[in-house]
Order: structure tokens, then C-alpha cells, then sequence
């Protein structure tokens, strides 16, 4: 590596969706425990190692989990929780990365806004998310964080009784 070759990208991605369940249900499905791991660790070839949540201003998430069979990476995420706001908005900090050898390897750092706005006897969820990137391919991992976003959000239409 040259000291030329950029070690961080930076990205700004937003994902929007409608639901038709009301803000509170919605937000209920991030701030219920169960609910959130349902939808936001566990589903097919999913294996969660680790699952801690503490929903509130100063809280955290932390968890470890692994897709597909043992010879896959065990990813990890630690999130803190820097603003909520009941109904409307949550506001966190995370970092995600690989757990290589027991030790941590951080792939990303992320600051994200979930935003729940009332649309008819809906909700318009829109998901912001800002992010560094690690690493020489750091900027190839952008669109794939927002294409698992957009996948995570069908995964909460699920949890909510629709179709994804």
C-alpha cells in the first residue's frame, strides 16, 4: 500500500419505506427486544452468537452473528443510541466489523437516522445513514451496507405482517 491509496471512503446513502402500520407499531418494533431481534438478527441461515440490547438515550446494542455455515465470518455490531425520540425518531452510532480470532476488526463507523413520519393510517420510514468505510475496498462495501439495509427493512415488513 502506497501512501497514496485511501484507506477510508465515505458514503451517504438513504432508504425509504412505506408500512402500513401506525408510527407507534413501528417504533415499537425497534424499541420491543424480541421484536427487534426477530427482525433485525434472525432468519434463515442466520446464527446469532451474542445479543445484547438496552433501548435508550445512552444505551447500547451490541451483537455477534454469522450467515450461512462455520466457514463464514462472524460479524459483529456495536451500536450506542444518541438520540430517541418515542414515535418519531432514533438516532445511532455504530461500528460493524469481522471477528477474526476473537479479536475485532472493524470494517465501518456509521452514524444513522431512523426517521417514522405518519402517512395516512401508515408510516413513511426513512433510513439515513452516513458512513466511513475501511480499508482499500472500503468504497465497494457502500452500496452492499445499503442494499442490507434495504433488505433489513423488508425483514421489519415481515415482522410487521407484510409483505416484504
Amino acid at each position: 500500500m502506497t501512501a497514496a491509496t485511501p484507506t477510508v471512503a465515505h458514503g451517504t446513502f438513504t432508504v425509504e419505506r412505506r408500512y402500513d402500520a401506525s408510527p407507534e407499531r413501528v417504533f415499537r418494533a425497534y424499541s420491543d427486544p424480541a421484536a427487534f431481534r426477530r427482525w433485525f438478527a434472525e432468519g434463515d441461515q442466520w446464527t446469532v452468537h451474542h445479543w445484547d440490547l438496552d433501548f435508550r438515550v445512552g444505551g447500547r446494542f451490541s451483537g455477534t452473528f454469522r450467515f450461512g455455515g462455520p466457514e463464514n465470518d462472524t460479524w459483529f455490531n456495536d451500536t450506542e443510541y444518541l438520540d430517541i425520540v418515542d414515535n418519531r425518531r432514533i438516532i445511532i452510532s455504530y461500528v460493524m466489523g469481522r471477528l477474526i480470532g476473537g479479536e475485532k476488526e472493524r470494517a465501518s463507523a456509521s452514524l444513522a437516522t431512523t426517521e417514522l413520519v405518519a402517512d395516512g393510517s401508515g408510516t413513511r420510514l426513512i433510513h439515513t445513514e452516513q458512513g466511513a468505510f475501511f480499508g482499500e475496498d472500503g468504497a465497494a462495501h457502500i452500496p452492499m451496507r445499503e442494499q442490507g439495509c434495504a433488505e433489513m427493512l423488508g425483514a421489519l415488513a415481515r415482522e410487521l405482517g407484510e409483505a416484504a
